[in-house]
């Protein structure tokens, strides 16, 4: 798990359609207000980006994203 990287949501594009928090098995979300919130970014998985290619608005990005982690590179991400 990873201190450096998480899922960071733009509501402003979100659609609440809550593939994120359906896809991610680490705890990593919560629903509030019917939208996804982080609360457990540490639980993420350094270098993961599943929900992100579940998210259907583009509407998540990561912290710690530096560039060096390739499309797919976890577990997960399938």
């Amino acid at each position: 798990m990873s201190k450096k990287w998480y899922p960071i949501i733009n509501l402003e594009k979100c659609s609440g359609c809550m593939a994120c928090v359906d896809f991610c098995s680490h705890g990593v979300y919560e629903v509030r207000n019917d939208a996804p919130y982080v609360i457990k970014p540490e639980a993420c998985v350094e270098g993961c980006r599943g929900c992100q290619k579940k998210c259907p608005e583009s509407a998540i990005e990561y912290a710690g994203d530096d560039g060096s982690f390739a499309s797919g590179s976890c577990c997960c991400c399938s």
